[in-house]
């Protein structure tokens, strides 16, 4: 049977913890795609006891789960980067805890690992399957700086920020190894680095539901994301 791992970042998740694992725990005992599944959450410096209710919840779901703690918050991508040199899956998918992009989206993405080491959950390809909309303000903002990112990063590319991502394991640990960016840029610097690499990316549409909780700083964290975008492309001139 082949293994797979599945990887979630948190940071301060305490009102979403329990019930992301709950649903974890029921989706991994109908082993999906008839794989074996690690479950590896990473704590990202919380503040809030979501490492202790986390644990909890696992143990009441009878989930085995392995949690990995930074001592203070160092950003997504840092945290991901954390969890992806931990796993030992023949794939590894990457989810937000809020569960956005359900995790029965992954029989879309399976199909196309086969030709594809990177299969990416979209919203830009069928905004059909987008659910439950963000606020106006935040889908023109993400627009523009997809066409920024598009145009300095990863051409080609509609929606390189959905957290949904499905990789062949040794893809994944190796991209992630080579990465740098700690925040929300990291999807850009992975997807740039598999270019780069001629890593073949597909992009799949998936079900997606906004979260009214999004961590996400609309105006910062835009501008950090494209100061990083910069930051990408300066650090990996003339290298894979």
């Amino acid at each position: 049977m082949e293994t797979a791992s599945l990887v979630l970042p948190a940071y301060n998740e305490r009102n979403r913890i329990a019930p992301c694992l709950v649903e974890v725990a029921r989706w991994v005992r109908e082993r999906p795609g008839g794989l074996a599944w690690e479950v590896l959450l990473v704590d990202d410096g919380s503040r809030d006891g979501t490492v202790a209710l986390a644990r909890s919840a696992a143990d009441a779901a009878g989930l085995p789960l392995t949690v990995l703690v930074h001592e203070v918050n160092r950003g997504k991508g840092a945290a991901l980067r954390t969890g992806v040199a931990a796993t030992r899956g023949d794939m590894v998918l990457l989810s937000d805890v809020d569960l956005s992009t359900p995790l029965s989206e992954l029989e879309k993405l399976l199909p196309f690992l086969a030709k594809a080491p990177i299969a990416i959950g979209s919203r830009a390809i069928d905004v059909g399957l987008v659910r439950r909309r963000q606020p106006w303000h935040r889908v023109l903002l993400g627009r523009a700086g997809n066409l920024v990112i598009r145009a300095l990063a990863v051409p080609g590319i509609g929606d390189t920020q959905c957290g949904f991502k499905l990789f062949r394991g040794d893809v994944a640990r190796e991209l992630f190894a080579a990465a740098t960016i700690d925040r929300f840029a990291y999807d850009v610097e992975i997807l740039h680095l598999a270019r780069r690499r001629g890593i073949a990316i597909a992009e799949v549409p998936v079900l997606w539901f906004n979260s009214p909780e999004s961590k996400v700083r609309v105006l910062p964290d835009a501008i950090q994301t494209l100061t990083d975008v910069f930051r990408i492309r300066w650090r990996h001139r003339g290298r894979g």
